[in-house]
């Protein structure tokens, strides 16, 4: 047994030795290699791109798909989102009450700063024409 494993250590090697048409010759200037180089990056990036686009969409993406699923289904639904509500409508009990008072007050106020800003940005728009101006000189 250890001679047929020897004579095919020393035999096959050889073999490939003798197949002398598939040799693999170096390029003869750098701009051959500078092509071979451009070569390799581009297959090299689809080859890359494209295992992982696929590796996402098969693998990643499912097993998101299943957490989200999962948490959606047995925590936030039966859990969370009631508890949210009951804290939302004590929220809304509490100040809505203040914010219907103060609605008034807080449109009128809307109201000023709007016709401030409208007054405010022609000048600021002039500001700005004159700096560039100045930049220009």
């Amino acid at each position: 047994m250890a001679t047929i494993l020897i004579l095919f250590g020393f035999l096959l090697p050889n073999f490939l030795f003798a197949e002398g048409n598939n040799q693999i010759q170096t390029p003869g200037n750098i701009e051959k290699i500078k092509e071979l180089g451009e070569k390799a990056i581009g297959v090299g990036k689809e080859a890359l791109l494209g295992t992982l686009e696929r590796i996402w969409k098969e693998e990643v993406l499912p097993i998101w798909q299943k957490m989200y699923d999962w948490t959606k289904t047995k925590l936030w639904e039966p859990y969370i989102w009631p508890w949210f509500k009951k804290i939302w409508q004590i929220v809304l009990k509490i100040f809505g009450q203040e914010v219907e008072k103060r609605k008034p007050a807080i449109e009128e106020e809307f109201k000023k700063e709007k016709e401030e800003m409208k007054q405010e940005v022609p000048k600021v728009g002039q500001s700005l024409w004159e700096k560039f101006k100045e930049i220009i000189k």
